[in-house]
């Protein structure tokens, strides 16, 4: 069996919830089919105090091999770099991280913030939080760039706000199961499984998109137009596979006529929350989105949107949503 420890840093349980919900595998296939051993986790591990103490003793001084350690959360290194702003176990996580880091055959970042350092990363950041092998898009983070596990890997990524349930399921069975040097994983260190093609790729407003006709309004489902022209959706150049791997097998953020927020990238949250660029698409000369599909470039966009514009058939400017 692979062991497998599961530990939370500064996080909000958003991908503990998520990975609950997990379908393909489900959280009692890792169990019973695929030979995980769940040493312990902070929502589903029954020991407390000075038990869980035990057990993280004896995976630092290797009286029981750690398989796969999995973080959830950013980093905290705060305040002036002691990380006493996050304490587990009587230490700061940073030095369980440190420890537990350096016997684990396999590290997974699991979510935006482990992965990247995600929203507490956001200036001033306070808490001096960063990820685990990044820092938003620079390689470092708290362990280096050129940190690798037992196993000769980097920490493998799996971001989000949260990650997609089925997403953690099936890389922790993958890596359990033995493939993990199976894995191709991009600069970011994204499996490229579920992380090479864009959320644009299986949205239900594409051809609202392909001919340049926008919504204006939230929550309208697939009802009519694109949230990309007005409401600031990043799914064009947004890396993950929301609307090919379904949430709750039936539907996406883009499909309930809510733009995607770019969660899976690096640089999320983009602009770093400043006003007026939540929800609202940043342009150029108030005309041209700032940020386009990913190899596009300005000035061919702005010719092929003029003649998408002129071209468009009726259809994709009316609500086809018939009762």
């Amino acid at each position: 069996m692979a062991t497998l420890l599961w530990l939370q840093a500064g996080a909000c349980s958003g991908n503990t919830i998520s990975l609950l919900q997990a379908e393909e595998p489900t959280v009692i296939d890792l169990l019973t089919d695929f030979g995980v051993e769940l040493l312990w986790h902070p929502s589903l591990g029954p020991e407390l105090g000075e038990a869980v103490q035990k057990i993280l003793s004896d995976l630092v001084t290797g009286a029981k091999p750690l398989d796969i350690f999995v973080v959830e959360g950013t980093v905290v290194q705060g305040p002036n770099g002691t990380g006493r702003m996050d304490m587990f176990a009587g230490r700061p996580m940073t030095e369980w991280i440190t420890d537990l880091t350096s016997v684990a055959s396999i590290v997974v970042g699991v979510g935006d913030c482990a992965a990247y350092g995600g929203l507490p990363t956001v200036a001033p950041n306070p808490s001096e939080s960063t990820g685990l092998q990044f820092h938003r898009e620079v390689k470092g983070g708290y362990l280096g760039k050129d940190w690798v596990s037992k196993a000769g890997l980097p920490v493998i990524n799996i971001p989000g706000c949260p990650a997609h349930p089925d997403w953690i399921s099936q890389i922790v069975m993958a890596v359990a199961t033995g493939r993990a040097g199976d894995l191709t994983l991009d600069e970011y260190h994204r499996p490229s499984t579920l992380f090479t093609t864009f959320t644009h790729n299986g949205c239900t407003r594409n051809g609202f998109f392909e001919y340049k006709q926008s919504t204006l309004a939230f929550g309208e489902g697939t009802r009519t137009g694109c949230l990309f022209y007005e409401l600031g959706c990043r799914g064009p150049m947004t890396h993950s596979s929301c609307n090919r791997i379904l949430w709750n097998r039936q539907s996406s953020k883009t499909r309930a006529g809510h733009p995607c927020l770019g969660c899976t990238e690096p640089q999320f949250p983009f602009d770093d929350l400043m006003p007026g660029t939540i929800f609202k698409t940043q342009k150029v000369s108030g005309v041209i989105p700032r940020d386009l599909p990913t190899g596009a470039d300005h000035l061919t966009y702005l010719a092929a949107a003029a003649a998408a514009r002129i071209s468009a058939p009726q259809w994709s400017k009316e609500d086809m949503f018939v009762v």
